[in-house]
């Protein structure tokens, strides 16, 4: 498994070491001593998986209190994937980072507590799994909007056109507005 930082350094894009034959492929998403080696180690306690079509966008999403660490993962399509840093002690404040990530490369993304998340669907179909080191608590769930011109999120929409939005998202907080970390 090679590991290595960001833009933001907390932030850490994972490519896992892949088997693979005319039969398919073999790889480890998660193994404890790896990833506490890599600085990743925490006992996570939820798995999610999502589905979405192209043009989708979700989040950028974060909880207040309880907030989770998040070891996302394409297996199926292809999404840019964000990580924005809400510790207002942090000198990267309100800086974000982006990566493609697909099936096809199996490569995953480290966002630490801290930071907001969201993804954007470039391909299709996408299916997006993630671990996350704490329960979702829809009470303390916070939304940016993902097209704060404070962040000046470069995300690469298709077509040009409007992303997909649910409507938590379209009323997502400005960054100026938002409640964030310490």
């Amino acid at each position: 498994m090679k590991v290595a930082p960001t833009r933001l350094p907390e932030v850490l894009l994972i490519e896992p070491q892949v088997f693979g034959d005319d039969r398919g492929f073999f790889m480890e998403t998660w193994q404890r001593r790896k990833f506490a080696d890599a600085g990743i180690d925490l006992d996570f306690v939820q798995d999610n998986h999502s589905r979405s079509v192209q043009g989708v966008l979700r989040g950028l999403h974060y909880q207040l209190l309880q907030p989770q660490g998040k070891l996302v993962r394409v297996t199926l399509g292809e999404v840019f994937d964000v990580a924005v840093d809400l510790r207002r002690s942090s000198p990267r404040f309100g800086e974000w980072v982006g990566v493609t990530l697909s099936a096809a490369t199996k490569q995953m993304l480290w966002v630490p507590p801290g930071f907001a998340h969201g993804f954007y669907v470039l391909s299709d179909v996408a299916e997006f799994q993630y671990k996350c080191s704490d329960y979702y608590a829809p009470e303390h769930e916070r939304s940016l909007r993902w097209n704060d011109p404070d962040l000046a999120i470069d995300w690469p929409l298709v077509a040009g056109a409007a992303p997909a939005l649910s409507s938590k998202d379209a009323e997502g907080h400005w960054l100026v507005n938002a409640e964030v970390y310490p």
